[in-house]
């Protein structure tokens, strides 16, 4: 565990001397999206939440308001609730909105043939025919950057779709441990690719243990690749700790050399406060940030307020292994 001095020298390298470039419209923020030359909302509604929402309704209602107060990053993936979450997006998006958004989805597929399928039916649950950024999902094995750039893998069925049009940009997700990312950036190194984004827990925990802020994002912003930050408040549990509120968290987040925060809006409460982060949002200071990180030293040592981390029971494609594919 690093200390909170040690924590707060990464954003003396990452943030203090180069603050990401972070424009206003209305009440909202934005910032540029990796090399894709794309500008999103700083905040972003999370697709698996939505399909927690009450009903089909109330997720329509919550998107479009989000669209409406100017968010314009989507998350999605192919998995959420059995696709619910990608078909109430597709509703929320009809009439007009989806030409105002960055729509983003995922697949499981770790193989040509179940990405290729897991990819039209993305698309055909969110009613388009294209999505913006398309990413493999839970990237949480150590085998599965072999898999997915394998001859025959799913990495040759996301670019088949980007070439037909299907999909503009491609990244990765995942929440297990920072070193399977940098073992994806590793592998698409050696095959010659460059991913547009990486998606991983970001948040006040994550700066103490198995950290991908300390270990992965550095890397990100050397290479110019789009950053996507989720469960800014660990699945919910860090304001539990008692060491931060969840404002705090948004905010600590969004201090964060990241292009989007992804956050769950799985009723209008939760969307108000994304949207007040975005109003109220400064760059925390060294002062603040050393008073958070002091603040939770402790709490984040091992782990208790991450258990994406150290647990399975957050990791999907594990309970469900036929979506991986090759079975």
């Amino acid at each position: 565990m690093r200390n909170a001095n040690e924590v707060t020298s990464f954003f003396e390298d990452y943030f203090f001397a180069e603050p990401p470039e972070t424009t206003q419209e209305g009440s909202m923020l934005y910032r540029k999206l990796g090399p894709t030359g794309e500008r999103v909302s700083l905040i972003g509604v999370g697709g698996f939440h939505l399909g927690t929402a009450a009903d089909d309704q109330e997720g329509v209602r919550i998107v479009r308001k989000a669209v409406d107060s100017g968010v314009t990053f989507m998350d999605n993936c192919w998995d959420y609730h059995e696709g619910v979450s990608e078909m109430r997006m597709g509703r929320a998006l009809k009439n007009g909105y989806r030409e105002k958004v960055f729509l983003m989805s995922k697949i499981d597929g770790r193989y040509k043939e179940t990405a290729a399928r897991q990819i039209d039916e993305s698309l055909l649950r969110l009613q388009t025919d294209r999505v913006d950024l398309m990413q493999f999902h839970e990237v949480i094995r150590v085998e599965d950057p072999d898999l997915i750039f394998s001859q025959g893998g799913a990495l040759e069925a996301v670019q088949e779709a980007q070439n037909q049009g299907k999909v503009r940009f491609i990244g990765f997700t995942g929440h297990k441990d920072p070193m399977i990312h940098l073992r994806m950036l590793d592998m698409a190194e050696k095959n010659g690719f460059r991913f547009d984004t990486v998606q991983m827990p970001l948040n006040l925990m994550d700066a103490h243990f198995r950290s991908f802020q300390n270990l992965v994002l550095p890397r990100l912003v050397r290479e110019g690749i789009g950053v996507l930050g989720m469960k800014p408040m660990g699945a919910g549990l860090i304001p539990q700790s008692e060491a931060a509120s969840p404002m705090e968290c948004l905010h600590y987040a969004m201090t964060l050399p990241v292009s989007t925060v992804i956050t769950g809006m799985e009723n209008f409460s939760m969307l108000e406060q994304a949207l007040t982060a975005a109003r109220t949002f400064e760059p925390l200071t060294r002062d603040d940030l050393s008073d958070l990180l002091g603040r939770s030293s402790e709490a984040g040592r091992n782990g208790e307020y991450e258990p994406y981390k150290t647990a399975t029971r957050h990791d999907a494609t594990a309970r469900n292994p036929r979506w991986l594919g090759g079975v």
